[in-house]
């Protein structure tokens, strides 16, 4: 009655909204039903008395109705923004899908047909603008185009004349104090608020200052009576759309809010939803819901409007993040998120291929050349010993003057040196260091390519695989610890260095280098000649042919951050070199200037391989150069007459701004001009400015030679040089819409939302090429489909270095055409390059595979969306064009995500207003939304060696939240479309549970309890007995010849076993030894550190017999013990053990040298070895005089690094393997398999106590001993024919992997499964049904019984609160709602535990 009269009673607006909230908390879970009512009649007792208004309001009827577009807002608190693309983007998209949309056009280089107008060409006049922006910090130019920045600033101006509202940027305020209030904050004079640039559609003008005399009560009449105003930050229209609605609203018409009901859901609003209130014989006129500022007034079904402090949708994302309340804990529950995600639909319009199937692409064949050399050592010796005063190499100084000349007579000589210090002066004569086939570390700085090159063909020469690496700068460098990984695997304990550099690492205040963080220990070996002994004349390098042994090793940085190491065979580096000088036309002394790095790809194999193969000369130039004097390379091409330069667009580009200082320069006698990063669409820019200045300077067109190449697959593609001027190189304009669909649709330059891209040449000669489908299965592309190049050749890597199963995926890969038949017999390499081969065989690269992000189905390349981002008046905010581009994971979709660091004197206003033209440009060129852009402080972000960006640890700082921006623009609305359904209220249900099926419904499971451990046979002798000590001397004497404990080997063999009697006679010497030699007392506590076996169960039954309180210790790992010793040392300090029994052979491992390098040997407790025990017997045994005393204590380390410890008790000792005894029906005649670490839990319990309390037989299997032998278990099972077996889930893992091909063969040697009545998993974690499920059906042919397989569940407090056994029902599955779980729904649950 209470409700009705509030139906017309006429409350306070704030006291109805205040009604509204509590109506959504209460709907929410947020409050009890007890605590609403309780407010609830707190907020209205004090209109309770007055009488009804004369005109009741009648309930209101509820319709969802369609805007037009979707509310423009944005949010700004604490530097981070929140802000939606303009709906001309929706527009365009719409307009796109029905072929009407008009693309944006990428344009590079110089077209004769464009007007006039539109062309940016660049002349000597207009470089002083090179020049400037360049000294203010220049931005990665491997992204430059002016043209390009012309399209996105098109892109831009097409927003403006569409009248589109720009989120402006604004001064820091509050969540509470909203950014805007002109519409529908109580206006006050004094605030000053401003109109901060918002276009305004057809909206009414924003009330004034001089309306200020407006009270509040008419105020909130305005707003609750639907003004049209709008604000400036919502920048809303409320033109048009109400066909939509209408039909929204007939569909909805009979839906009815009652007043009793739950508020509509927040969730159940989109920004494209608003609500209309219609009233009985009231006006038919719809209107919008009104606005709070930047808070949108929603109303109830009461019609009380409600302030949402940020927009509909923004609350539909939060609200669906932060339930439930307590984050859910993923590694115990399988949550079935995925099901309540909205299913992204494909695009009907989107383009297919429609080619046919492309062929292999053949180059031409490797020509036979006689005088060619067998190998690479060979060729060195050749031109050392015939021209020895021939130069080899030049390197220079930061003034551009020569500073050493390495000749080739000098090369060989030095590399001989070389390579007699590393085999004969490492080490002994009877154990060298190094012996040939070992790995060696090649560490030089990028200044001093002459020891680099002299240490490479040494170790080349010494038949030592070298493996090139970055100087690590400091012990904290930015995947240094990757690198450090890689050394760890290819088994490097060498690093050859130069004497400068070897100064320049950081030492310890003792002057010794370091360990860098996931290094390897190294040797430092430093290569200069003076530090070098003189080789015997009689010594001489064995030099043969190339053959398949590795000759180097490159190291690759993948997407992720890790390091792989990619082996080149010898054959493969002189085949690769004869194919370089076949396609690039080398001759014997030519002169190449190298800019690029020469430790690795391009620079290594032109400037340091391919150079001694041809006998040619090398102008090295420093990038320590390059920064002082970017023309520098253009000087030495000049000064030596140059045929060849190996340049990067970068380099180009700083040519461009730098070479109006100078007017001598001769380009005519380079022949080619080979750009690195040809592979970069982008790179087509530079080259097309590059020619078009130093065309006159004597450069020709056909010089410029991109080149395509990868870690993996070495040089893919090279343009050759011609000399005929009149053959213009291959371009295609594709249009970016269809590349996002990996569709190629050549499109007209007019458009600028195109990409236009060179070709990289020809297939590199005796290779094959073709492109395959980037995921699934490697099937071949249709001539109208982007791919991943994969090639066939001899000139490739052969392997990733130690990691079988990536080297199958990526250097074994058989293409397939659609029928399924593979091309060929020889396996491909896949490259990591997307692309194309075009008409004439020529090769075209769009991207690259570690640079792709699909996004809803659409495939978006990171550097794209770089050189938009750049295009956006680069020079103001971006510093050095230092930007990030990378993909999260957000609600089973990737997401885009851009950092960049703004320069020191960019203002906040400044970059809000930038960062919000980003996301409009890259929404109309790459019609993708960006989840989140931040700004950054200059130099903040992780470097590379070479000073680039770490894009792997930038995305790990943005993951872990510490990138610290100081801007922060997000915009998750409009990039998360799969947001999750609306749940639906459930029905109530009684308070006890409902079983139908296999469902489970209600509120409160009651209890669950187990047997009474009273009810125990009248023949459990041990019952009388309170401790287990005195159920050991009980057996001895009883049944003194029974077996209690087996242990089985590798082999399958008894490697020990125990007796009743010899247990006991064996824990009676360890406690006169504890006592004698250790001089402890009762209720000292002592560590057990023994490896899995008989030593542990005699050790820890000798503590209780002396008294003492014992504590199972793993033991540390021989080959990792710098790790996992540190765990010892804390449970043993933790403990507070007074001293600590073990083996001889860990007694040893602990007092090593190794382990002294982690834990001092000082400061452990005594050490005592019970290998060599005493032969007397105790004069008494200790008995307890509590049962509640302390029995042992139980240690575990959880995987996060916490330490845990729980104190047992001898009655609860006790009560423990009673409980398990009745459970599992375990009785002195059975014999139960053991497979488990026996450390703490429920492990220790069955390895250790439950065979003396019950009298059966346990056959112990050490898990360790599964990695040898994976069917060790399972035979031992079948062999002794046990019923009742205990695992753990990783030696269940180890048998379903390792055994699942073997089950025929398994079967053959007689392996039965058929007597095995209980298979438990004993677990301390989620359960894994998928693991359970493989393993019964796996093993089902061998007589497994998949109900005999079950999951024992404890914790840390309880080791076992539920125990599958012999007369227990069958394991069942139960199906859980899932709404109810993130309804806290498990809080209701209660256990019965153990005690």
């Amino acid at each position: 009655m209470a409700d009705r009269g509030l139906e017309s009673m006429s409350l306070p607006l704030e006291v109805r909204a205040r009604l509204a909230e509590l109506e959504l908390e209460l709907s929410e879970g947020d409050i009890t039903q007890k605590g609403y009512e309780k407010k609830r009649s707190k907020l209205i007792g004090a209109y309770l008395p007055q009488p009804p208004a004369a005109n009741g309001a009648a309930a209101v009827r509820c319709r969802l109705q369609h805007s037009e577009g979707p509310t423009r807002r944005m949010l700004r608190s604490a530097n981070i923004g929140v802000c939606d693309i303009r709906e001309a983007a929706a527009r365009d998209r719409a307009a796109s899908s029905a072929g009407t949309r008009p693309l944006f056009y990428f344009r590079f280089g110089v077209d004769q047909a464009l007007p006039q107008e539109r062309r940016t060409p660049v002349t000597p006049s207009s470089s002083s603008r090179y020049h400037r922006r360049r000294s203010s910090g220049s931005r990665d130019e491997r992204y430059r185009s002016d043209v390009h920045t012309e399209a996105v600033q098109a892109a831009l101006a097409k927003h403006k004349e569409r009248k589109m509202a720009v989120p402006m940027p604004s001064k820091r305020r509050s969540l509470v104090v909203q950014t805007s209030m002109d519409a529908y904050t109580p206006p006050d004079t004094s605030s000053g608020s401003e109109d901060e640039g918002s276009v305004q559609g057809d909206s009414q003008g924003t009330p004034t200052s001089s309306q200020g005399s407006i009270n509040m009560e008419h105020w909130i009449s305005q707003a609750i009576h639907g003004s049209t105003t709008s604000t400036t930050s919502s920048s809303s229209t409320q033109s048009g759309g109400s066909g939509a609605a209408h039909r929204l609203a007939d569909v909805m018409a009979q839906t009815h809010i009652e007043n009793h009901s739950a508020p509509p859901d927040v969730t159940t609003y989109t920004s494209e939803h608003s609500i209309q209130v219609e009233r009985p014989q009231g006006s038919t006129a719809s209107r919008t819901a009104p606005k709070y500022g930047n808070a949108e007034l929603m109303e109830t079904g009461d019609g009380v409007p409600v302030s949402s402090r940020v927009s509909a949708k923004i609350q539909q994302l939060v609200n669906t993040l932060k339930r439930p309340k307590r984050p859910p804990l993923r590694e115990f529950f399988v949550d079935d998120f995925e099901e309540l995600l909205e299913v992204q639909q494909p695009d009907p319009n989107q383009p297919k291929p429609e080619g046919a199937q492309m062929l292999a692409m053949r180059g031409e064949q490797l020509g036979v050349v006689t005088n060619w050399p067998p190998s690479l050592e060979a060729a060195l010796q050749r031109w050392g010993t015939i021209s020895p005063k021939a130069p080899c190499l030049t390197t220079m100084d930061t003034n551009g003057k020569p500073l050493y000349i390495l000749t080739y007579g000098k090369l060989w000589t030095r590399s001989m040196k070389v390579a007699y210090n590393i085999l004969h002066k490492l080490g002994t004569k009877q154990e060298p260091m190094v012996r040939p086939g070992d790995r060696v570390a090649l560490v030089f700085p990028n200044n001093d390519p002459a020891a680099f090159m002299v240490a490479f063909y040494g170790c080349l020469l010494a038949e030592v695989v070298p493996v090139p690496i970055e100087v690590p700068l400091t012990r904290k460098d930015a995947g240094s610890q990757q690198i450090g990984f890689l050394l760890g695997s290819c088994g490097v304990t060498v690093a050859l260095t130069s004497d400068a550099c070897h100064k320049g690492l950081p030492k310890s205040p003792t002057g010794e280098i370091p360990q860098f963080k996931g290094w390897p220990k190294l040797l430092w070996f430093v290569t200069e000649s003076k530090h070098l002994s003189k080789p015997p004349r009689d010594w001489f390098p064995h030099i043969k042919d190339a053959n398949n042994d590795t000759a180097y090793i490159e190291y690759k940085t993948c997407k992720d951050g890790s390091v792989l190491g990619v082996t080149v065979t010898r054959i493969a580096l002189l085949t690769h070199c004869q194919a370089l000088t076949q396609a690039c036309g080398y001759t014997e002394a030519e002169t190449i200037v190298n800019v690029l790095d020469f430790k690795k790809d391009v620079g290594l194999w032109h400037g340091i391989l391919t150079s001694v193969m041809n006998m040619m000369h090398v102008i090295s130039i420093p990038y320590s150069l390059m920064k002082v004097n970017p023309l520098s390379w253009i000087q030495k091409v000049c000064q030596y007459k140059a045929k060849v330069a190996c340049v990067k667009s970068r380099d180009m580009h700083w040519a461009l701004v730098a070479h109006r200082d100078q007017r001598d320069i001769n380009l005519s006698s380079l022949r080619m001009l080979i750009v690195a990063d040809g592979a970069n669409p982008w790179s087509i820019s530079s080259c097309d400015a590059f020619l078009n200045v130093f065309q006159s300077k004597g450069l020709r067109q056909e010089v410029i030679c991109p080149c395509a190449s990868s870690p993996e697959a070495l040089t893919v593609a090279i343009r050759r040089p011609t000399d005929d001027s009149n053959q213009p190189p291959g371009r295609g304009v594709l249009s970016m819409h269809g590349l996002t669909f990996g569709v190629i649709r050549v499109d007209s330059e007019e458009k600028l939302s195109v990409l236009t891209v060179q070709d990289v040449g020809l297939v590199m000669p005796g290779a094959i090429m073709c492109a395959v489908k980037p995921d699934g299965i490697p099937q071949l592309c249709r001539t109208d489909e982007i791919g991943e190049l994969c090639v066939c050749a001899i000139a490739t890597g052969t392997s990733y270095y130690g990691l079988s199963g990536m080297t199958k995926n990526t250097f074994e890969v058989f293409p397939m055409t659609s029928s399924g038949a593979p091309i060929s017999e020889y396996p491909f390499i896949r490259t990591g390059l997307l692309g194309f081969i075009g008409p004439g065989g020529l090769v075209f690269v769009v991207g690259k595979m570690d640079g792709l992000m699909v996004v809803s189905g659409r495939r978006h390349n990171a550097d794209d969306i770089v050189a938009t981002a750049l295009a956006v008046e680069p020079m103001k905010f971006v510093y050095r064009g230092r930007i990030a581009v990378f993909s999260v994971t957000v609600l089973h979709d990737e997401r885009i995500v851009i950092v960049a660091e703004q320069r020191p004197d960019s203002t906040e206003e400044d970059s809000f207003q930038w960062m919000s033209r980003v996301l409009q440009a890259i929404d109309s060129i790459h019609q993708v939304g960006v989840y989140c852009l931040a700004l950054v402080p200059a130099n903040t972000l992780p470097k590379t060696p070479l000073g680039g960006i770490h894009l792997s640890e930038t995305k790990q700082l943005f993951l872990e939240g510490s990138l610290h921006p100081c801007n922060v623009l997000m915009c998750p609305h409009t990039c998360v479309t799969n947001l999750p359904k609306p749940r639906q209220k459930q029905p109530e249900i009684g308070p006890a549970s409902v079983m139908v099926g296999n469902l489970v419904s209600g509120k409160r499971i009651a209890q669950a309890s187990g047997r009474d451990l009273g009810q125990i046979e009248d023949n459990d002798q041990a019952r009388k007995f309170l401790f287990l000590s005195e159920v050991l001397q009980w057996r001895a004497q009883t049944t003194p010849d029974h077996v209690l404990y087996t242990l089985l080997n590798c082999r399958g063999t008894i490697a020990n076993s125990l007796t009743c009697v010899q247990l006991h006679k064996r824990a009676e010497k360890i406690a006169v030894m504890l006592m004698e030699r250790g001089h402890l007392q009762d209720g000292d506590h002592v560590a057990l550190v023994y490896p899995p076996g008989i030593d542990l169960i005699a050790a820890f039954y000798g503590c209780l017999y002396a008294g003492c309180v014992p504590i199972t210790v793993r033991p540390p790992h021989p080959q990792n013990i710098a790790t996992t010793l540190p765990t010892v040392k804390m449970i043993v300090e933790v403990s507070r053990s007074a001293c600590l029994m073990t083996t001889q052979l860990i007694c040893k491992l602990l007092r090593s040298r190794e382990a002294a390098a982690a834990v001092d040997v000082r400061t452990w407790p005594p050490i005592l070895d019970t290998d060599d025990l005493p032969k007397k017997r105790p004069a008494q045994i200790y008995k307890p005089s509590n049962p509640d005393t302390l029995a042992y204590l139980d240690f575990s380390v959880s995987t996060t690094g916490m330490l845990a410890g729980v104190k047992m008790s001898h009655s609860a000792t006790s009560a423990f393997c009673r409980s398990i005894k009745l459970q599992c029906e375990l009785y002195p005649s059975r014999e139960v398999a053991i497979c488990l670490d026996p450390y703490c839990g429920l492990g220790f319990v069955l390895w250790c106590l439950c065979s003396v309390y019950s009298g059966h037989q346990s056959i112990l299997i050490p898990p360790s001993e599964l990695e040898t032998n994976p069917a060790l278990w399972l035979l031992a099972v079948s062999q002794y024919k046990v019923r009742d077996t205990f695992c753990s889930y990783s030696v269940m893992e180890l048998c379903t992997k390792g055994l699942g091909s073997q089950t025929e063969s398994l079967k053959a040697r007689g392996l039965d499964l058929s007597r095995v009545r209980t298979c438990v998993v004993v677990a301390e974690e989620r359960p894994r049904i998928a693991l359970t499920q493989s393993f019964s059906k796996l093993f089902k042919d061998l007589g497994l019984h998949p109900r005999a397989v079950s999951t024992s569940f404890g914790c840390r407090v309880n080791l076992a609160i539920c125990l599958q056994g012999t007369s227990g029902p069958d394991p069942t599955t139960v199906y859980v709602d899932m709404r109810a779980l993130r309804h806290d729904r498990y809080d209701d649950v209660l256990f019965l535990l153990l005690s």
